[in-house]
């Protein structure tokens, strides 16, 4: 039986790990899910994307302001069924269980806590100096600075919120993952082949 490769990456906004996790998929062969998971979440529950979109990391968030108080319903005004943040969480966990049976990449929404007794998990965190992170943003969106600052501020906490309360863990925190790697020190290509080494050795 071929072995399961499963890499998780967390990642500070302007770091550059959602490129990495895409040039992993293409390096190793196997596919790389980000946004891609609120789909496959919709389709599997048959439910609208807005729902997972409601707790998606780096939207709105409406339990950033009141965690335990939002509830969405699906079925009407009348009908009394609602769906809380836990179990549009709990969909997506399942459909991130069901897809690491075969190998892939996974980007963000806490996978690596979802899939931390997964037997062939590599939990990666992709950070980078601010200034690197800074003028990535203004680069690849057309952004002034100061607009890619308000932005790292912004998504950054939204992430550590979402990571924060659904995993009960501290998000970028070292303990949580098996690699932290700053990108501003290592060049894409170093990154590639120092994950794909500790994969060997995992």
């Amino acid at each position: 039986m071929k072995e399961v490769t499963i890499i998780t990456i967390g990642r500070q906004l302007g770091s550059g790990g959602k490129m990495i996790g895409g040039l992993l998929s293409e390096c190793l062969g196997i596919p790389c899910y980000d946004k891609e998971l609120i789909e496959l979440a919709a389709a599997e529950s048959g439910l609208g994307k807005e729902f997972f979109e409601k707790i998606d990391e780096k939207s709105s968030h409406s339990f950033l302001g009141n965690l335990f108080g939002f509830r969405s319903g699906f079925m009407g005004d009348n009908s009394g069924n609602y769906l809380s943040n836990e179990m549009l969480f709990k969909i997506q966990s399942d459909v991130i269980r069901d897809l690491a049976e075969e190998s892939g990449i996974f980007v963000g929404r806490c996978a690596d806590y979802i899939l931390r007794d997964h037997p062939h998990c590599l939990k990666i965190f992709i950070t980078a100096n601010t200034e690197d992170r800074l003028s990535r943003l203004s680069r690849d969106h057309g952004i002034s600075k100061e607009k890619a600052e308000a932005l790292i501020e912004e998504i950054d906490r939204k992430r550590a919120a979402y990571y924060n309360y659904f995993s009960n863990k501290t998000w970028g925190m070292a303990a949580s993952y098996d690699l932290c790697i700053n990108s501003s020190v290592f060049s894409e290509e170093d990154i590639i082949g120092i994950i794909i080494k500790q994969l060997e050795v995992k």
